[in-house]
């Protein structure tokens, strides 16, 4: 009990991704573990011998279908409309875009949108348009048009008739990622962020499992996988078993990424990205990205130093180079070793499909979120999701 209000498992949020939600499962049974093992150790009970530890097993298999079934359950019950929250949003610009594309597309959040057509600011319209739809949030952008008379106004009207205000950073600034709200005695100050692997525990705890977990997948499974391939890439096209590109990799520190060769030769392959029913793609490459098993070769990046396991995935430097100045927080991923996985891959962030601009900042929110929220029981649930992806392919691999 005293565990589940550390690691919140009975807080099922409506934004809650089945990705957070299963590593405060595995953060709640390590922990749990842990306390038994201590226990056991200073204890003489004959309560704390082998069976309780097979007993903290099958508790975490009944707590992990439990939770599981009522996660999804509510998130089933949310997308058909049920205990839905109203909203809305005032002001609308870039920066409220990508929110209300995820709202709009991930239905199990429960939120119904709203939309207000009237311009200009009417006290009476917009407190009367709350009323008659029932709004509960509404979203507003930091950067917005009205002057602070009106926006005194908005929060004042909003207090008043119980609306919850939300406000959206702008997705060209970084400010907000800059600076985490701090307090000396009750005065609020902001101060400079500390990303978790800043400290040298965090970041010796990644590096020492990217070391074991990658010669374990080099010895067990790519000494025998890689000449297979290799003769599979070599019967179907001419050309080097390995394509080697330069990209970005920790604080924007140039290397060469290491992949199976997916396509025929060409001159494009530096500064053409991937494209659906890409002529270039060979029969086997089809496979090898469908699976991602052309990301296997990383793991010798991954020995060097030079990526991560999991982490931002590294773009080509043609990409990073033309986003970089459009979206402002784009190089906080640079912050940490780009990985052969990430949060955003695993959570279907990736490929050129739908709107560009909208898609390639939902991928660089997430990583953004993955470098201010990193934990290592995060990597291990990322990296078993992308377990499942590889065994049954990723749709949106190209």
């Amino acid at each position: 009990m005293l565990l589940s209000g550390r690691t919140k498992i009975y807080n099922i949020q409506r934004n809650l991704t089945y990705t957070l939600f299963l590593e405060r499962l595995f953060a709640h049974f390590l922990l749990f573990i842990l306390g038994i093992l201590l226990l056991g150790k200073v204890s003489y009970n004959v309560f704390f011998n082998s069976d309780i530890y097979w007993l903290s097993f099958y508790l975490f298999f009944f707590i992990f279908l439990a939770k599981s079934l009522i996660y999804f359950g509510i998130k089933y019950i949310r997308s058909l409309g049920i205990n839905h929250r109203n909203i809305m949003f005032l002001d609308e610009n870039s920066s409220t875009e990508v929110l209300k594309n995820i709202l709009k597309e991930r239905k199990d959040y429960g939120y119904k949108i709203f939309e207000y057509q009237k311009a200009g600011l009417h006290a009476g319209d917009l407190v009367d348009f709350w009323k008659s739809n029932g709004i509960h949030t509404l979203f507003i952008p930091v950067e917005n048009t009205y002057d602070d008379r009106e926006e005194r106004e908005i929060f004042r009207l909003a207090e008043a008739n119980k609306v919850h205000i939300s406000l959206i950073p702008s997705i060209t600034q970084n400010s907000f990622f800059l600076y985490d709200m701090g307090y000396i005695q009750t005065q609020p100050v902001l101060n400079q962020a500390k990303y978790p692997l800043d400290s040298y525990y965090n970041f010796l705890l990644k590096r020492a499992f990217d070391i074991i977990f990658s010669v374990i997948i080099l010895v067990g499974i790519c000494s025998w996988l890689f000449p297979i391939i290799a003769i599979l890439i070599k019967s179907c096209s001419k050309g080097p078993v390995f394509f080697i590109q330069e990209r970005y990799g920790f604080h924007e520190e140039v290397f060469r990424c290491i992949k199976f060769r997916t396509m025929v030769i060409n001159d494009e392959s530096t500064v053409k990205t991937t494209s659906e029913n890409d002529s270039r793609i060979t029969r086997i490459g089809k496979i090898l990205r469908k699976t991602s098993l052309d990301e296997m070769p990383q793991f010798l990046n991954v020995l060097k130093g030079e990526m991560s396991v999991v982490g931002p995935r590294p773009h080509m430097l043609v990409v990073d180079d033309y986003y970089k100045p459009k979206i402002g927080r784009y190089s906080l991923r640079s912050m940490v070793s780009p990985g052969i996985t990430g949060l955003a891959q695993v959570n279907g962030l990736r490929g050129d499909a739908g709107d560009m601009k909208v898609e390639m900042n939902k991928r660089v929110l997430a990583d953004a979120f993955y470098v201010r929220n990193w934990s290592f029981v995060l990597d291990l649930v990322i990296i078993l999701k992308t377990i499942l992806l590889i065994l049954t392919g990723d749709k949106n691999a190209k």
